[in-house]
């Protein structure tokens, strides 16, 4: 059996200690790592975090800190490698250490099991963790149009001796994948779903660039901007960069792809994943987003931005319960006012059209409520209503953007948002006849136009979503619905 190395296990317990620590979410204490495998350490990291509470109880019930003089996050990291992972994996006296005390360890395991009444590792899991076949996110991979087609890709898994079904006609059909049968997601035509299992790490078709892995909610954003083909796009928040290489597939690498990253470690990763997919018409900074001057000459034909900023992470499956224990108010209200700041400044680009707004939260702080703060303070701006057969809204009254779940969507928790700018209105359509209340002596604006068509009758009928700012409310207008577009 393959030994992970010493420096994975070292590298799983410095993480695990600062998310303890509070001191950044998994994802990106990851990310800046700079390890070579990052897949495999958030496996690791993640896994670790799961078992958690039963790892510690473990180790307390069997004194291992005191007799091995261990380091709590190295100790849990060791202990799941033994326990719950595939054996003792690592080499050396940290091996030696482990069959040493493996017998009460085991022991120890098998206590709690009885204790609670179950038979399997997994049913140690906090409620939060638990799964059912529904619950199971697949495995999900993007064909990078760049260097290939879908058809070529399906073509090349069917030599292979995988087994195409078809499009997915509902979301359930992506839950009964096994072996190797795999779809078409249904929702998006570049999109293949493989069982959870199914491993493509080591497979040609990934490390040639040819596809990319890649969660179903991750994909949502750059599909939903859609860019046309030789636009100016900026990705705000560029790493790791699987939306910067998306949305340079969207434009088939014509135009200009403007891709920040405050990260300069991060920043690096990303350039050696772009060149691996073939990106040829990217820009990378090394900047912070919110310093970028939105009226240099540089950006003036910008029409789409991507933002998605750091968050909480709380949407991703395996931090699950370390959101709900470390994260408090404060926290996400500091993050909550970044983002905003960050969607603000989006919005200051004098051509920008369209701005989708992303975060892997399942916090109203980070989603809606940060649209709708951006939304009374832009009133040039309207909310798009994306994919009106997707199965999971935002929050109301923000029903235009999409929600993703475990349950709901076979994906992570995730959220987006689109913004765009209002057309223009004609002097007939801002005609405004201003009228007194008789008591309060209120002004009310109404907006009135000649020879409204039936559609436009049917239009003003509903009132408009977006928030209006109390400071305002001496003077209204009727605003139009927000505009429904399908993708």
């Amino acid at each position: 059996m393959k030994t992970w190395p010493v420096y994975l296990l070292h590298k799983t317990a410095e993480i695990l200690e600062k998310v303890a620590q509070k001191k950044g979410a998994v994802k990106t204490l990851v990310y800046d790592s700079k390890f070579q495998n990052i897949k495999q350490l958030f496996a690791l990291v993640c896994e670790t975090q799961k078992y958690s509470s039963v790892l510690q109880e473990i180790i307390n019930s069997t004194k291992l800190l005191k007799e091995t003089k261990l380091r709590i996050h190295l100790a849990k990291v060791l202990v799941y490698d033994l326990l719950i992972g595939h054996g003792v994996k690592c080499g050396g006296t940290w091996k030696t250490m482990m069959m040493k005390h493996r017998s009460r360890l085991q022991a120890a395991l098998a206590r709690i099991k009885v204790k609670r009444k179950v038979s399997r590792n997994q049913d140690l899991l906090p409620s939060s963790f638990q799964q059912t076949r529904d619950d199971v996110i697949p495995r999900y991979v993007r064909v990078n149009t760049l260097k290939t087609t879908l058809e070529d890709v399906i073509d090349y898994l069917k030599r292979e001796g995988f087994s195409y079904q078809g499009t997915a006609c509902r979301l359930e059909d992506l839950s009964h994948l096994s072996g190797k049968r795999f779809l078409c997601d249904l929702h998006l035509q570049d999109l293949l779903v493989f069982s959870a299992k199914t491993a493509f790490h080591n497979h040609f078709l990934y490390k040639a660039g040819h596809i990319i892995l890649q969660d179903k909610a991750s994909c949502l954003p750059a599909f939903l901007l859609n860019p046309q083909v030789g636009s100016h796009v900026i990705d705000a928040c560029a790493a790791p960069g699987n939306k910067t290489s998306h949305l340079a597939a969207m434009i088939k690498n014509k135009g200009k792809l403007f891709a920040f990253d405050l990260d300069a470690k991060r920043l690096s990763t990303m350039s050696t994943l772009l060149l691996r997919a073939g990106v040829t018409c990217h820009q990378l900074a090394n900047q912070d987003f919110l310093k970028v001057d939105p009226q240099s000459s540089e950006y003036k034909e910008v029409e789409y931005i991507l933002l998605d900023p750091s968050c909480s992470g709380s949407g991703m499956v395996c931090l699950r319960d370390e959101v709900s224990e470390l994260q408090d108010e404060g926290r996400l209200q500091a993050l909550a006012t970044f983002q905003l700041r960050c969607l603000n400044h989006t919005l200051q680009f004098p051509r920008v059209q369209r701005v989708v707004y992303s975060t892997c939260s399942i916090h109203s702080q980070e989603n809606e409520e940060v649209v709708s703060a951006c939304l009374q303070q832009n009133p040039a701006f309207r909310l798009v209503h994306l994919l009106p057969n997707w199965p999971e809204r935002g929050h109301e009254p923000f029903t235009e953007c999409l929600r993703a779940s475990t349950a709901k969507t076979r994906t992570h928790g995730f959220f987006v948002a689109m913004l765009e700018r209002r057309p223009p209105q004609t002097d007939e359509e801002n005609l405004l006849v201003i009228t007194t209340l008789p008591s309060g002596g209120e002004e009310k604006q109404d907006t009135h136009q000649s020879g409204p068509s039936d559609e436009e009758q049917e239009n003003t009928e509903t009132a408009n979503k977006q928030p209006t700012n109390p400071v305002s409310k001496k003077k209204r207008r009727n605003r139009k619905k927000h505009k429904k577009q399908e993708f």
